[in-house]
C-alpha cells in the first residue's frame, strides 16, 4: 500500500508515478460528491420556490441563475486554467511557480469581481433583453440577480482556490470546502426562503453568506498549504511571459465558457418563448442534466490532475493510461445517471414543483433529459483532458464548431418539433463537442511528448 499522506497516491516531484483505477477513483469520488452539492443546491432552491406554486417564480429563478451562471462561468478559466497550470507545476516539482500561479489568479478574481458588481445593472438589462421573459418573470429575476451579484468577488476567488487545490491533487479538502459553501447555502435557503417566507430574496442572501464563508476558509487552507521556506519573488509573480501564457489560456477558456453558457441561456430563452409552463418544465429537467454533469465532472477532474501531472513530468505512459481509465469510468457513470433519471424522474419532478401543469409537461420531455448523460459523457471527459493539458485553443475552436451545429439543428427542427427539437438540438451540441475534441487528442499528445 502506498503512503496515505499522498492524497492521490502519486509521488511528489517529476518522473513516473502510479496511474491506476484507485488513483482515478480517489480523486473522482470526493470530487463527484463535492460537485454534486452544487446541483443539489439548485434543486433545493427550485423546490423552495416551487412550494409557492407560481410558475413565474420558478421561471424567474431559472432566468436569474442562467444570467449569473453565464457571467460567472465566463470566468471559469479561474478554476480550469489554475488546475491545469498548477498540476503541471506540481508534476515538474516547481514550488515557486505553484505559489505564483495562486497569487496571479487571485488578483484576477478580485479585480474582475469588483468590475462585475459595478456593471451589474447593465448586465441585468442585457440579460433580460436576451432572455425575453414575461413581466412577472422579470420582476423575480431582477430581485434575485442584483442581490446575488454582490457575492461575485468571493465566488471568483472560490474558483481559484478550488482550481489550485485540485491541481495539487487534494480532492478531500476541496470536498470539504464545497460542502461548507453549499451546505450553508442550502440550510439558509430553506430558513430564509421558505420558513421566513422571504422567497427569492432569501435564496439570494443565502448564496452570499455561503460564498463569503467558503472563501475565508479556502484562503486559510491555501495559506497553510504553502511551503513558507520558499516564496516566489514579486518579479516572478508579475513575470510578463507567465502572465501572457495565463492571459492566452484565459482568453481561450473564457470564449469556451461563454459559448457553453450561451448554449444553455439560448435553451432557456427558447423555452420561454413557448410560455411560462414550458419554461418551468425545462428548468426542472435541465437540473437533471446539470446533476449528471457534476457527476461526470468528478471524473473529468481526475483526468485534469493526472493528465496535467503527466505532461509536467513528461510521462507519456501516464498520460495515456489516465486517458483510458477516466474515459471508461465516465461512461459507467453516464449509464448509472441515465438509469436513475428514467426510473426516478417522475418522483423528482413531483418533489420539485406542486404545479400539475408543470409536472405533466416535464414528464412529457423526461426522456430527453434522461439521455443527456450518455450523449454528454465524451464531452465532459474531453474537457478534463484538454484542461489538464492546457490545450485551450482546441477547446475554444471546437466549442464554436459545436455551437454552430447546435444553432443550425435548432433552426431546422424548431417548426416541426418545437420543444422536442430544442432538446434534440442540445444533444447534438454535446455530441459534436465530444467527438471533435476526441479527434484532436492524438495529434496534440504526439507533439507534446515529441522530445520526451
Amino acid at each position: 500500500m502506498l503512503p496515505s499522506k499522498n492524497p492521490v497516491n502519486l509521488p511528489t516531484g517529476s518522473g513516473k508515478f502510479l496511474v491506476s483505477h484507485t488513483t482515478v477513483l480517489r480523486i473522482a469520488v470526493p470530487m463527484t460528491l463535492a460537485y454534486l452539492t452544487t446541483p443539489l443546491l439548485g434543486l433545493v432552491d427550485t423546490a423552495v420556490v416551487g412550494r409557492f406554486g407560481d410558475p413565474a417564480l420558478i421561471g424567474g429563478l431559472a432566468v436569474g441563475a442562467i444570467i449569473i451562471d453565464l457571467i460567472l462561468t465566463t470566468f471559469n478559466f479561474l478554476r480550469g486554467g489554475t488546475t491545469g497550470l498548477t498540476s503541471q507545476a506540481y508534476g515538474a516539482g516547481d514550488e515557486k511557480e505553484k505559489q505564483a500561479i495562486l497569487f496571479r489568479a487571485l488578483m484576477i478574481a478580485a479585480i474582475s469581481g469588483i468590475v462585475m458588481i459595478i456593471t451589474s445593472p447593465l448586465l441585468l438589462m442585457a440579460g433580460l433583453w436576451f432572455m425575453a421573459a414575461g413581466e412577472s418573470v422579470e420582476n423575480a429575476t431582477r430581485t434575485y440577480f442584483l442581490i446575488r451579484m454582490l457575492s461575485t468577488p468571493f465566488a471568483l476567488a472560490n474558483y481559484v482556490i478550488l482550481g489550485w487545490l485540485l491541481g495539487l491533487g487534494r480532492p478531500g479538502v476541496t470536498l470539504a470546502l464545497q460542502a461548507l459553501l453549499n451546505g450553508i447555502n442550502i440550510v439558509l435557503s430553506v430558513i430564509l426562503g421558505l420558513w421566513l417566507g422571504w422567497g427569492i430574496t432569501g435564496i439570494a442572501l443565502a448564496t452570499i453568506v455561503g460564498e463569503v464563508v467558503a472563501c475565508l476558509a479556502g484562503c486559510l487552507v491555501c495559506w497553510r498549504s504553502l511551503d513558507h521556506t520558499i516564496r516566489p519573488s514579486a518579479r516572478r509573480v508579475f513575470d510578463r511571459p507567465a502572465w501572457m501564457k495565463l492571459t492566452n489560456l484565459n482568453s481561450d477558456m473564457m470564449l469556451r465558457s461563454f459559448a457553453l453558457f450561451f448554449a444553455f441561456a439560448f435553451f432557456t430563452a427558447q423555452g420561454a418563448r413557448f410560455g411560462e409552463v414550458t419554461l418551468a418544465a425545462n428548468a426542472i429537467l435541465l437540473h437533471f442534466f446539470l446533476v449528471a454533469g457534476f457527476f461526470l465532472d468528478g471524473l473529468a477532474t481526475a483526468a485534469e490532475q493526472v493528465i496535467g501531472r503527466s505532461i509536467g513530468a513528461k510521462y507519456s505512459e501516464g498520460f495515456w493510461r489516465g486517458f483510458k481509465l477516466t474515459l471508461g469510468w465516465s461512461f459507467v457513470m453516464a449509464i448509472v445517471c441515465s438509469t436513475v433519471f428514467f426510473v426516478g424522474g417522475p418522483s423528482l419532478i413531483a418533489l420539485m414543483t406542486t404545479s400539475p401543469d408543470v409536472q405533466n409537461l416535464a414528464r412529457t420531455y423526461l426522456i430527453w433529459a434522461a439521455l443527456t448523460p450518455l450523449s454528454g459523457a465524451l464531452a465532459f471527459h474531453m474537457d478534463g483532458v484538454f484542461i489538464g493539458a492546457t490545450w485551450s485553443r482546441d477547446m475554444s475552436l471546437m466549442m464554436i464548431v459545436s455551437l454552430v451545429a447546435y444553432l443550425a439543428f435548432w433552426w431546422i427542427t424548431r417548426e416541426p418539433l418545437a420543444n422536442h427539437g430544442l432538446w434534440l438540438s442540445l444533444h447534438v451540441f454535446v455530441l459534436v463537442r465530444g467527438v471533435t475534441l476526441a479527434l484532436r487528442v492524438k495529434p496534440r499528445a504526439d507533439r507534446t511528448f515529441l522530445n520526451t
